[in-house]
């Protein structure tokens, strides 16, 4: 089992192209840990920014009466993709893993499969 800081560094070294990485609580808006990022690119306003986008996407579920559980959320930008991964499971409620990968350098499903792993091995 992986403790936040542990997972975060885990995701900036292991997926190839990632760039940040943050423990998101979508309750709140709050990030509980980042990693990466730049000046020009700050992780916990994206992470605060993101907390909207999966706040309405189970909202629109909840009205269209999905039953389904939301495993991750993709946004495309011309030069990064932006990886939000509800964390299910083991006190996990109302968190999201955030990752930020460079469109040139990740394989896209090796990051979503990688980053599967490290929430399974997350304990918060």
């Amino acid at each position: 089992m992986a403790n936040t800081e542990t997972a975060l560094k885990e995701a900036l070294a292991s997926i190839e192209g990632a760039t940040g990485a943050a423990l998101v609580d979508y309750t709140s808006g709050m990030a509980l840990g980042t990693i990466g990022g730049s000046k020009g690119f700050d992780l916990t306003v994206a992470a605060a920014g993101n907390t909207d986008v999966v706040r309405a996407k189970l909202r629109t579920m909840e009205h269209l009466g999905l039953k389904g559980e939301i495993e991750d959320i993709l946004i495309t930008l011309t030069d990064q993709y932006h990886l939000i991964r509800l964390i299910k499971g083991r006190g996990g409620n109302g968190l999201f893993l955030y990752l930020v990968l460079d469109v040139k350098r990740s394989n896209l499903a090796m990051a979503r499969h990688q980053l599967r792993r490290i929430e399974a091995d997350l304990e918060v």
